[in-house]
């Protein structure tokens, strides 16, 4: 099997992860319709049953989705000052490209080369000088602003073949799109989250109304947001544990992918290998 295999293969295998993410999504939808359908059954003295509830399907589908989308818009918003807001944070030292330093230099023309090889701008190249241990990404939404970051052990203890393959490889992660598909399913995991959020103000909200309330009504409703709360926190929190186990079932697709891209890009497997 060549190296085009590889990434055709890894990149359906992602493509049916993400349509599992969605397939995740509709199953928290369709938890906390089950939980509405309960709590609305219930009158105060017996519950009764049923199913098929159109109006409360409907809220429910769009007031999920709206607290996914928010929670996802807004750590999206967060993400999107480019790489090198992410470089930064991470502690690197952008590169001066004047730089006389024989292994920045040695970084630079690697980098250059693997830029023309997939075709893409030249990033800026980022450099973690209090990180000795053997280390790459590339961070960024577009190929326009994306950067490629390493450590210092990087470039001090990998030969120049194994440099290019691991650039390579962070290069495809430009190429093929991974920061921005990366970007979207933390989005997407954040909305996730917010809505576990949610479940725990509404329990906190409930368990002060219930621990003031001196009306049987206003109890019996605290006790009712009670348990609407603590349902909606725990299918937040298991949908947000599976839809963790996706993501990282995604990037491990994405990085075979990267590392068949990679021996493109250099052709040669050595180097690649030989980083790993």
């Amino acid at each position: 099997m060549d190296f085009f295999e590889h990434q055709e293969q890894a990149r359906k295998k992602s493509g049916l992860l993400v349509f599992y993410f969605v397939l995740a999504v509709i199953g928290i939808i369709a938890s906390i319709y089950l939980v509405a359908v309960l709590v609305s059954g219930y009158n105060g003295q017996r519950l009764v049953i049923d199913l098929w509830k159109p109006e409360v399907l409907g809220a429910t589908a769009i007031g999920t989705l709206a607290v996914i989308l928010l929670g996802s818009g807004y750590k999206t918003m967060q993400l999107r000052g480019g790489g090198a807001v992410v470089a930064r944070d991470l502690g690197g030292r952008r590169v001066d490209p004047k730089t006389t330093d024989f292994e920045e230099r040695k970084l630079l023309n690697v980098v250059e080369e693997m830029a023309i090889a997939a075709g893409t701008p030249v990033p800026e190249v980022y450099v973690m000088d209090n990180e000795s241990s053997i280390n790459a990404f590339a961070a960024g939404r577009t190929p326009a602003d994306a950067v490629i970051g390493v450590t210092r052990g990087t470039i001090k203890f990998l030969s120049r073949d194994e440099l290019q393959g691991v650039i390579a490889h962070e290069f495809s992660h430009i190429l093929n799109g991974d920061m921005r598909l990366n970007m979207r399913l933390i989005g997407l995991l954040f909305g996730i989250l917010f809505i576990a959020m949610i479940g725990q103000m509404m329990l906190r909200g409930a368990a002060n109304t219930a621990r003031f309330s001196r009306s049987k009504e206003s109890g019996s409703g605290a006790m009712v947001f009670l348990v609407l709360g603590r349902a909606v926190m725990l299918i937040g929190y298991v949908g947000l544990f599976f839809g963790k186990l996706i993501k990282a079932a995604v990037s491990r697709q994405r990085e075979f992918l990267a590392d068949a891209s990679a021996v493109q890009f250099t052709r040669n497997p050595d180097g690649i290998a030989g980083a790993l």
